[in-house]
């Protein structure tokens, strides 16, 4: 090898180089012609081999050539301006092999088949195909792509166009997807083995084209199988699947969020709007709490979390449930089941994730005033009783709602609390006052002081109570008022419980657990052993329609009737007769006795509550506007309404009807007018 050297050596340095270059080049055509004979002779599946076998020996002599010529690459190459010798050596293997006539169709053929088969299932030589391949990558990137890459995927393009037919004919979305995951997977592989790794990002293309971006929308309309059907069948596997491949084409987690947001609507006002699920509030806020987390699971195991999936279920459940007017009514009253009756078995923690599922429930309403409206109603009626399940769970959902609402919200709420707080202190004290000043047996008192404005207080509904309570009621009030002056006390005897000691026939005792107002009608029947409901009525002075509920608890109730009724019947009217039942018999001392009452609102009462909360908004509209005209000075009627829905908007959404009539009003009291030369201008008056 060093002779060969030398004499290269000595040819370049005596100006005979280009005499050099010139018998490389024809010697080496000569070779790479016999060796390409060789190869084309070749017989099936050798042919590959025998390319292979005689790249690697070119490969070899080259090296050598390379190293024999290193002062003619230095010298006169570089000078004259000619190919290195490696180079020439790949080019002349490219021209004279590769592409000679008869080897470079073969070469193709013989490559796409190989992959042809491995796509059917076959088994091929992937060693040979990586080391056929890395041949055509050594010879240049263009080469590759030339000579192979691109015939490549056009046969790739027409294999799975045909296949993606078969399957989208045979096949449900389910299993479409499956084969569709499997092949994108396969073409991944195949790069990793034996392909150049940019041909990746190629070849996925070309499945994504065909197996799914051709299909998208026949595989989510597919009829029980597509998008629809695996949401409501909880496929999360199929769904996960989906997403995985719908986000690699164009629109396509666009379409399955149209698809999903679209049928969420459309269950979702179905479930709000069906007149049988809006028999039971409860029942209505769990099936959206369960629609709720059915779809926050599939969006965070199949959908990967993806924020703009969040975003379509948020709009979708603040569209539909806010299509029925009682959704407020219905939340506040399930968290009333809640924190009344408390869950058998669950722990506090469980408790505050239920608290938490409805607060996402409250974020969705648009008038988030009316839940406050009836939230307080509940809340008032578990808290005076003692009925609440635990206070470290009422004060928690309050904490909840001042972080979502700001201070202004909950804080009549929080005054319920300091209330009964104050009024057990107050309670000690007159207790005590009782003890000092009076020896004899008096009937135990236990009363709660509410703020005015901060309790759901109902005037004028009052009773006649019995003289035995009324003397012990007027002592309160006068200990009471003797320690705050400038006050008054109203009886608010529809929100009252009492413990009556009764005895029946054959000298049976219980202790009777009951509302003022029943307690009060009970007494009645220590004098007398029957009452027409006219009479009981006249002398109680309780309202019609609360007495009836009354006596409906105490005569229709099986088990709790300590009265009887005659006719016996559910309804009451003014010519049923009373009598007290001295055979009542409970196995148990102490009797509860609920009041029936309707779950849900009555018509009228539904108006009234309705009434309370329009002119509640009343004031915040008028200060809404007062501040934006405050600070603009001068503004149009549009843009005032636009200003004021958002400013309110996190408490309800104000009519611009009901917005137009205040900013009327607010000129007649002078604190705006009318622009003088443009009606629907106004100006803030200083």
């Amino acid at each position: 090898m060093l002779f060969f050297f030398r004499n290269a050596y000595n040819m370049v340095l005596h100006k005979f180089g280009e005499k050099l270059y010139a018998g490389l080049v024809n010697t080496m055509s000569q070779h790479l012609k016999e060796m390409a004979r060789s190869i084309e002779s070749a017989q099936g599946g050798l042919f590959l081999e025998e390319l292979n076998r005689n790249w690697l020996e070119h490969n070899k002599a080259l090296q050598m050539i390379r190293d024999i010529l290193m002062y003619m690459d230095r010298t006169y190459v570089t000078t004259c301006q000619k190919t290195p010798v490696h180079e020439l050596g790949l080019n002349l293997w490219r021209d004279n092999v590769i592409r000679s006539a008869k080897i470079k169709p073969r070469l193709l053929d013989t490559l796409l088949d190989l992959v042809h088969r491995e796509r059917i299932g076959d088994v091929i030589n992937r060693g040979l195909m990586r080391n056929v391949l890395k041949m055509l990558m050594d010879l240049g990137s263009y080469v590759y792509q030339e000579d192979f890459e691109k015939p490549f995927l056009d046969a790739a393009s027409a294999f799975y166009k045909l296949e993606s037919q078969e399957y989208i004919e045979s096949c449900d979305c389910g299993d479409y997807l499956k084969k569709a995951e499997r092949r994108l997977y396969e073409e991944i592989e195949r790069v990793s083995h034996y392909l150049d790794a940019k041909s990746e990002v190629k070849i996925t293309a070309v499945v994504e084209k065909e197996m799914i971006a051709n299909h998208v929308d026949r595989l989510v309309d597919m009829e029980n199988s597509g998008l629809v059907f695996m949401l409501s069948d909880d496929r999360y596997e199929d769904l996960g699947r989906m997403y995985s491949l719908f986000k690699r084409v164009s629109n396509g987690l666009g379409l399955v969020r149209d698809v999903m947001n679209d049928h969420l609507r459309e269950t979702g006002r179905q479930l709000v709007t069906d007149p049988e699920r809006l028999k039971d509030p409860v029942e209505f806020v769990q099936r959206l709490l369960d629609e709720k987390d059915k779809y926050d699971k599939i969006i965070t195991t199949s959908f990967n979390n993806d924020k703009t999936f969040q975003n379509a279920l948020n709009s979708s459940f603040e569209y539909f449930i806010n299509l029925n007017p009682r959704s407020p009514e219905f939340i506040s009253l399930f968290v009333d089941d809640k924190l009344r009756k408390g869950l058998k078995g669950v722990s506090e923690e469980d408790i505050e994730s239920i608290l938490d599922k409805v607060m996402m429930l409250f974020r969705y309403l648009q008038e988030k005033d009316v839940f406050e409206k009836y939230y307080k109603q509940h809340l008032a009626k578990r808290l005076l009783p003692g009925k609440s399940v635990s206070d470290d769970a009422e004060r928690s959902l309050i904490v909840k709602l001042k972080t979502e609402c700001g201070y202004q919200f909950t804080s009549k709420l929080e005054g319920m609390f300091t209330d009964m707080k104050t009024s057990k202190d107050t309670m000690q004290g007159f207790n005590a006052f009782i003890s000092a000043t009076e020896s004899g047996e008096n009937p135990a008192l236990s009363v709660q002081v509410l703020t005015t404005g901060s309790w759901p207080t109902q005037g004028g509904a009052s009773c006649n109570l019995p003289a035995e309570i009324l003397t012990i009621c007027d002592k309160f009030k006068t200990y009471y008022l003797s320690t705050h002056t400038g006050r008054r006390l109203t009886w608010q005897t529809n929100m009252g419980t009492a413990d009556l000691k009764a005895v029946f026939g054959k000298g049976q005792k219980h202790e009777l657990h009951v509302s003022t107002y029943q307690m009060c009608t009970l007494m009645l029947f220590n004098n007398e052993d029957s009452m027409t409901y006219k009479e009981i009525e006249q002398q109680t002075n309780i309202p019609s329609q609360d007495l009836k509920r009354c006596l409906q608890s105490l005569a229709c109730v099986k088990g709790k009737n300590v009265l009887r009724k005659e006719p016996m019947s559910k309804d009451i009217s003014e010519d049923d007769m009373f009598i007290f039942n001295d055979k009542f018999s409970s196995k148990f001392f102490k009797v509860k006795i609920g009041t029936v009452v309707a779950q849900k609102e009555s018509e009228p009462e539904k108006q009234e509550t309705r009434q309370k909360v329009e002119e509640d908004r009343k004031p915040q509209i008028e200060a809404a506007i007062v501040r934006i005209m405050k600070s603009r000075r001068v503004l149009d009627h549009n843009n005032i309404v636009s200003e004021v829905t958002k400013q309110l908007q996190a408490r309800f959404l104000p009519n611009p009807a009901v917005i137009k009539k205040r900013i009327e009003s607010l000129i007649e009291r002078e604190f705006l007018e009318r622009d003088k030369s443009d009606r629907k201008l106004y100006r803030y008056l200083a």
